[in-house]
């Protein structure tokens, strides 16, 4: 187990944010969980639980615990079932899964962060969601030091959500996830430039290995290396809207790009919607817009979290005002 005092976070948090916590926790089994979980209960001070740091914006220190799993490993067991450590990193979980022949998450390729956040996030892109992948969950309970196990239904999954959101948020300390793969390869092309990227490659019978390779591409053209750019990745979801407002907007915006949810609703993409208000490749002082995605948010240099965080409620306001359509950071705030 890593136990720590005033330790800094930053590199545990791909913006680049130097900020520290009073403690620092990180545990590496079922049994250490336990233990962090005692600790946690003993002491007043209050904590948050948090992965590789890529989906997480600090705009201050932390006068209290840090939790963070370095539970490793991947078991198969059968039948398109495997079993990972909540401290892998996901991308590395995905080439596994192509090296071993087991397929759905090759549109998931590259997304940052490890194995717990995705069954906290529900990570997803390119029209594949982890929801549909997960079977199972396997947590602590902070409150008792007890193992638990959670159902796909149990964690009520939706867009970016779920209910270790909410209504579970930090009263668990997930070890493991379960996910139910393909035995056979069931390629999802339709969303975003996936054809047309492969065209390019002329690549005419797409395998799992060169679907996953175009995915790593399109992904890399379109978003900064934090080691270079400190980012987040994509920092707002993707707003879904009632198909009267969609239907009213798309009258004012023939162009706007739009996805079908269900008979009710339609997606509106949120880096069109700030790149339409004129973002992309604009700086708000040290922080700034990527300039080839304007979903992007990063520090251009010794950015505070602060200084991003107002910039990403000036694009929430523009974006309202012209759209009138709220987006909400994918990102936590601390």
């Amino acid at each position: 187990m890593k136990d720590c005092k005033n330790y800094s976070l930053l590199k545990h948090n791909t913006f680049g944010i130097d900020a520290q916590c009073k403690r620092f926790l990180e545990y590496a089994d079922e049994e250490e969980a336990s233990q962090v979980a005692g600790m946690l209960r003993e002491q007043a001070s209050p904590y948050i639980i948090i992965g590789g740091g890529s989906n997480l914006l600090l705009t201050r220190d932390f006068d209290g615990v840090v939790v963070r799993s370095a539970i490793r490993g991947i078991e198969q067991h059968g039948g398109g079932r495997i079993r990972c450590g909540s401290g892998e990193v996901w991308d590395d979980v995905v080439a596994w899964c192509v090296a071993h022949q087991l397929y759905g998450a090759e549109n998931l390729s590259l997304i940052p962060g490890d194995v717990g956040a995705s069954a906290v996030q529900n990570i997803g892109a390119y029209g594949v969601e982890v929801k549909d992948l997960i079977a199972q969950v396997e947590a602590v309970e902070i409150a008792t030091g007890k193992q638990c196990f959670f159902s796909n239904e149990d964690c009520e999954y939706g867009y970016r959500d779920s209910r270790f959101k909410h209504a579970w948020k930090n009263k668990y300390l997930i070890t493991h996830v379960v996910y139910q793969l393909f035995t056979e390869f069931q390629p999802v092309l339709d969303y975003g430039n996936i054809r047309s990227a492969l065209a390019e490659k002329q690549i005419d019978k797409v395998s799992p290995q060169s679907l996953r390779d175009t995915i790593i591409e399109i992904r890399n053209q379109k978003l900064p290396d934090p080691a270079v750019l400190g980012n987040a990745g994509s920092f707002f979801m993707n707003p879904i809207v009632s198909r009267e407002q969609f239907e009213l907007l798309a009258t004012q915006f023939p162009q706007m790009p739009h996805y079908f949810v269900d008979d009710d609703h339609e997606k509106i993409p949120a880096g069109w919607l700030i790149d339409q208000c004129g973002w992309k490749g604009k700086s708000l002082g040290r922080a700034g817009v990527h300039d080839k995605q304007a979903l992007v948010l990063v520090n251009r240099g010794g950015a505070t979290g602060n200084e991003i965080l107002t910039l990403c409620e000036t694009i929430q306001r523009e974006v309202k005002q012209r759209f009138g359509i709220a987006i909400h950071p994918e990102v936590n705030v601390i």
